[in-house]
C-alpha cells in the first residue's frame, strides 16, 4: 500500500481552494517531525502563509501564483539554525552554524521533513507540489516572512484537494541509479537514450501541455548555463559564509 502510493506520486498545480483546517497542518506537520534528522538537529522550521495579501505576494515572487491562490494551504519550508543558536545561548557557548557542512546537515534535514509531511498528506488523498521558486528570490520572501539571520528558504509547498492530476512521469531507468561496489558510468549512453525515447511517449501522449521533449534536452537546457548565482550572496547575508 505504501509502495504503491510513493509510486503513484504526480505534481498537483490546480487545487479547488478548499482550505485545510489548523488541525489538519499541525498533524501533517506533527507526523513529519519523525523524520530522521542528523543528530538530532532538527534544522527546519515552516512558515505557513495564511495571510492572502503573504500568499499573494509570494506567488508572485516564487513565479508560481496559480498554485498559490489555489491551494488549501501552502508553506515555505526552511533551515534553520537560528533555533540552535538559541539552544547553545541557553547552555553559555555560541554554536557554529557559519559551516558547509551545517548548510548541507540543514538542507538533508529539510528534505526528510517535507518528504514525511508529503507522503503523510497524499495518504489522505491530498496532491501537492514541491515550489524551488521561492529560492528566485530568496531575500524578498525572507523579508516578508520575517526570517532571522542563519534562517533561509529552501523551498515552497502547496497542498490541497487536487482540481486534476497528473499522469506520473516515468523515471530514470534502475541501471542508471543503482551501482554494486563500484561507480559505472559506462552504459550511460545507452541507457540515456532509451529514456529519451520513453520521455519522448510520455510527453506525446499525456492529457494536458504535450509537447516533443526528451530527458537529456531538459538537463542540456536546464544546466547549460550556473542557476540562480544570487544564492551565493544572499546566504552570505543570511550569516553562512563559510570561511
Amino acid at each position: 500500500m505504501v509502495k504503491e502510493l510513493l509510486r503513484n506520486h504526480s505534481s498537483v498545480r490546480i487545487y479547488d481552494g478548499v482550505q485545510l483546517s489548523k488541525d489538519k497542518v499541525v498533524d501533517l506537520i506533527t507526523t513529519a517531525q519523525m523524520a530522521a534528522t542528523s543528530h538530532f538537529v532538527q534544522a527546519y522550521s515552516v512558515v505557513w502563509v495564511t495571510d492572502e495579501k503573504k500568499k499573494e505576494q509570494l506567488g508572485l515572487l516564487s513565479n508560481n501564483p496559480r498554485q498559490f491562490e489555489t491551494s488549501g494551504a501552502a508553506f515555505v519550508f526552511c533551515v534553520d539554525f537560528k533555533r540552535l543558536q538559541v539552544a547553545g545561548q541557553l547552555e553559555g557557548v555560541d554554536i557554529v552554524a557559519d559551516s558547509a557542512e551545517n548548510v548541507l546537515v540543514g538542507v538533508a534535514d529539510v528534505g526528510l521533513f517535507a518528504q514525511n509531511f508529503v507522503v503523510a498528506a497524499e495518504s489522505e488523498g491530498y496532491g501537492i507540489c514541491y515550489i524551488g521558486g521561492v529560492r528566485n528570490k530568496p531575500e524578498e520572501i525572507s523579508e516578508l516572512l520575517q526570517l532571522p539571520d542563519h534562517v533561509f528558504p529552501l523551498f515552497g509547498l502547496t497542498i490541497g484537494v487536487p482540481a486534476r492530476r497528473n499522469e506520473v512521469k516515468p523515471r530514470l531507468p534502475i541501471s542508471t541509479i543503482l551501482h554494486e561496489n563500484t561507480y559505472d558510468a559506462s552504459h550511460y549512453e545507452e541507457d540515456l537514450n532509451a529514456y529519451n525515447k520513453t520521455m519522448e511517449t510520455y510527453y506525446n501522449s499525456r492529457s494536458s501541455n504535450r509537447k516533443i521533449d526528451n530527458w537529456t534536452k531538459q538537463m542540456a537546457d536546464f544546466l547549460v548555463e550556473q542557476r540562480r548565482p544570487h544564492i551565493k550572496e544572499f546566504l552570505q547575508k543570511k550569516g553562512f559564509t563559510w570561511q
